[in-house]
């Protein structure tokens, strides 16, 4: 029977995406380096920015940073022919993507929206960021159970670390939209006050009803 070890180590070959060599580390492209520097120019950007306008300006550097590491995680879902328990490793990973994109493709919206106000706009990037740190560290447990020198833990151990990690990324990600239906639920009900739902309706997408 093939050890798990052995099979969650294939999967941080995998992860490599093309790193040219059977013995590396899972270091070539580093998703939580990916998920580290988002939240960094994040925090950046609150920190520096002012106005509306110049964090519309200044988010585009995460934006930059967001779509190279969307290449990565689109090589990744890429991968088929895992076996389950691979799979699940692949997933979580790629779950942490999904925050990245959830958080990047709403709140560059977010930033044309009338109904927000510079502080406000601060606000809900911090709490993206926050969000995306606690994921980021989840993943970090991940790494120590995929790394090819970790060889102390028994099999039921790795998975068992493997299946709470899939779990607390999951409840992540539903944070993440949670959270995102929420802040746009508050432009919905300032836009619909104003008689102005339909232009929420037009940045959000028609589901945007559904969030108040």
């Amino acid at each position: 029977m093939v050890k798990i070890r052995y099979i969650l180590t294939a999967v941080a070959l995998f992860l490599l995406l093309g790193a040219g060599s059977a013995n590396a580390q899972w270091t070539v492209i580093d998703p939580s380096n990916i998920a580290q520097s988002i939240v960094n120019s994040t925090k950046e950007l609150t920190q520096s920015t002012t106005t509306a306008q110049n964090m519309v300006r200044n988010f585009q550097e995460t934006v930059k940073i967001y779509e190279q590491g969307k290449k990565y995680y689109d090589a990744l879902r890429s991968v088929n022919n895992l076996v389950r328990d691979a799979r699940k490793v692949q997933q979580t990973v790629l779950m942490l993507g999904d925050i990245s994109e959830t958080y990047v493709t709403n709140f560059r919206k977010m930033l044309t929206d009338p109904n927000f106000t510079s502080s406000e706009l601060s606000a809900i990037a911090s709490g993206y960021t926050r969000i995306l740190e606690e994921a980021n560290g989840v993943l970090g447990e991940l790494k120590n159970v995929v790394n090819i020198t970790t060889m102390s833990m028994t099999d039921k151990d790795r998975m068992d670390i493997v299946d709470r990690c899939y779990k607390e990324m999951s409840r992540f990600r539903n944070l993440t939209s949670y959270y995102t239906n929420k802040n746009i639920s508050v432009s919905y009900l300032r836009a619909k006050k104003k008689a102005d739902t339909q232009r929420v309706i037009n940045l959000y997408g028609k589901g945007a009803e559904k969030y108040w």
